[in-house]
Order: structure tokens, then sequence, then C-alpha cells
């Protein structure tokens, strides 16, 4: 049996997690499920298909960049709302027009809020998980998995929604927004707010310990987003149409249990051999739909893909609580985000004009996959680094 602070300290990383279903679970993960209804109303190509999660994931980058002067000046607590409140928003307002522009333009405003939210929202969670040095890795993969319930979520709300068009969707997925805000404001006023301070006389830390796992984490934006984006319209086109609602249920359900799969290998491989496991996991399991469209490889996909796509985002705040002192883990947070926004403006783009070529979306997925492939190779080549004093405690 758990004792007491252990508990209260998951239940506070489960409340804290809704920050990561709002805003990766609504805010970007959802359009796959809304993207082939759209697309069909709308007549989108491919191509503008995936520029509508790439300016999602140019807000992102966008965020990214102020996040770090926005905590110093407003704290960690105040960006996490003002974020989650930025994404219901955008969510809400895309419902009001059909028009690509002014949807390209709320895409990357429901981006710049989600940046927000999950740097703000991985300094409480590293902060909070100081305090159970034996199970922070579980904790830390408890908050990022909150993407999983979003996905969940999206599978139990959206396909009636969609059945009718797509602007109800978009109200759907603003006002389950708002709720998770709503909900999370208790567990806020709990968590420790802001970690050591740099001491006197200190130089900025340098980040080029992590070269190796930021030059693997921007293949892993490339290719997990490309998958993430279209393979709802793979199997659409596939002629899987109806296994649609059970692979999306599956895969947020593995994403929830990611942290219970990966948390112990995580915890105590050296490097990043963790992270190289995880997207060799990935990387087969987005080439599945390309060697067979059976409904087994397809769940089997769904599984692989939910199980180590938000684990390795998970492993980078790991990897940054052992490279950097307390009070750089924001800063090292932080940049990990913007090369992880980097790499996913341009997997959208990159898949859907392979998409929109003679290759079509077998081809778009199979470099997604070897794009993974490469960045499982890039992750060895990272060295352990002594753990500071304050991200061993």
């Amino acid at each position: 049996m758990r004792p007491p602070a252990t508990r209260q300290a998951l239940l506070d990383m489960l409340a804290l997690s809704l920050g990561g279903a709002v805003a990766l679970g609504f805010a970007r993960f959802a359009y796959a499920l809304l993207l082939p209804v759209m697309r069909a109303d709308l007549g989108w190509s491919f191509t503008l298909s995936g520029a509508m999660n790439a300016a999602n994931a140019l807000g992102y980058l966008l965020g990214a960049l102020s996040a770090t002067t926005l905590i110093g000046r407003a704290g960690l607590r105040r960006v996490f709302q003002a974020g989650m409140g930025l994404t219901a928003l955008s969510l809400l307002a895309c419902a009001a027009t059909p028009s690509s522009v002014p949807l390209l333009l709320l895409r990357l405003l429901a981006g710049v809020g989600g940046a927000l939210v999950f740097i703000s929202g991985g300094g409480l969670a590293a902060l909070a998980a100081r305090a159970h040095p034996q199970r922070s890795a579980t904790l830390l993969g408890v908050f990022y998995g909150g993407s999983g319930i979003g996905i969940l979520l999206t599978a139990a709300l959206l396909p009636p929604l969609l059945e009718v068009g797509w602007r109800g969707a978009w109200v759907a997925l603003g006002l389950a927004s708002v709720a998770c805000l709503l909900l999370t404001l208790r567990t806020l006023g709990r968590l420790p707010e802001r970690g050591q301070a740099a001491p006197a006389g200190h130089t900025r830390e340098s980040l080029r310990p992590l070269r190796w796992a930021f030059a693997a984490y921007a293949c892993f934006g490339v290719g997990y987003i490309a998958y993430m984006t279209f393979i709802v319209a793979f199997l659409r086109a596939a002629g899987a149409g109806g296994l649609v609602t059970v692979f999306w249920a599956l895969l947020g359900a593995c994403v929830v249990l990611s942290a219970f799969v990966w948390g112990p290998l995580a915890a105590r491989a050296p490097g990043a051999r963790a992270m190289s496991a995880q997207m060799l996991t990935l990387a087969l399991g987005a080439v599945l739909p390309l060697l067979s469209t059976h409904p087994a490889a397809l769940l089997l996909s769904g599984t692989l893909f939910g199980l180590s796509f938000l684990a390795v985002v998970t492993f980078t705040t790991i990897l940054t609580r052992r490279a950097l002192p307390e009070h750089a883990w924001a800063r090292g947070i932080a940049a990990f985000t913007i090369i992880f926004a980097l790499g996913q403006v341009g997997g959208p783009l990159l898949t859907g004009l392979l998409a929109d070529s003679a290759g079509g979306l077998r081809l778009g997925l199979g470099v997604s996959a070897g794009v993974l492939l490469l960045g499982a190779g890039l992750a060895l080549a990272q060295r352990s680094a002594a753990p500071s004093l304050s991200a061993a405690r």
C-alpha cells in the first residue's frame, strides 16, 4: 500500500496531467479525427491539411521561445493557467469559420497556449517529483500521460459529433478544455512553483551535454507528428474506417499506461538508451500499417505508438534533471520543447507534400518511420551525465 504522501503526489500529478490532455490531446491530436471530415467538406489538399498542424507546431515553437521569460516574470502557475485559457478559447473559435487563413491563425494560437501549458506544467511536475526520488520517473510519466486522457476523451466525444459536421467537435473540445482548467486550480495551489535560484555570480549553464539527445528529439518531432496527423486518414483510405474509434481509444489508453511500462527503464538505463528503445518501438509501430492493413496489425501499431511516443517526452525531463542543476531545469525543458516544435513544423508539411505525390500517404508514413529510426540511432550516442546535487535529491 502506498503511503499517503505518495498517493497525494499521484493524484496531484493526475490533475496536472489535464494540462497535457488540453495542450496535446485536444489542441493537436484531436485534429487527426477532424481532418477527414474537414478535408471532405472544405476540399483541402493533404498539403493544406498538414499545414494546419504545422501552424499549430509553429505556435508551439513561438510559445516555447517565450515561455522561459514569461515564467520568470509571472511564475509557473500563472503561465500554466494562461496557456490553458488561450488554448481553450482558440479551440472554441475554430468552430466559427471555414476559411483556411483564420483557421491557420487559430491553430497557431492553440499551439502557443499548448507550449506554455506543457513547459510550465513540466516545470511544476519536475519540482513536485523532487520529494519522491524513487518514484520520480513514474510521477513524471503520469503528468505526460495526460495526453492519453485527452485522446481517450476525444475518442468518446468526437465521433458522434463528427457525423453531423466538424463545428460541434471544435466546440466540444473548447468546453472540455475549460473544464480541465477548472479541475486543475485546486491542485495548482499545492504545488511548489519555484526551484532553487542560480548561485551568485553564476554563468548560464551549458546545454552542450545534451546535444545528442537534442538531435534525436528533433527526429522524434518530425516522425511522430506525421503519424499522429495522418494515421486516421490512412485508416480510412485503407478501408479500415470502422476501426478508427477503437484504434484511437486504444492508442490513448496506451499513452496513459506508458509511464508504468517505460518508467523502470527510464529511471535506470544509462545515457539515452531508454529514448533509443522508445524510438525503435515507435518506428516499428509506424511501419506496421504499411506492411499490413489487417485489423490486428493496425491495432498493434496503435498500441506500440501509444505506449512509446509520450514516454519519449517524459524521458527528456528525466534527462534534464540528471544533467542540469535545479535552477536550469526550466531552461532545459524549454530547449527540448523548442527542438520538438521545430521538428513538428516540418513533419506534417513533409508528409503532406509526400502524400500529395504519387507515393501517397504510404510514402509519407514510411518516411516518418525512417526518421524515427534515425533518431533511435542518434540517441545511442548520448552519454550519461553525472546528476547535479539538486537533481539527485
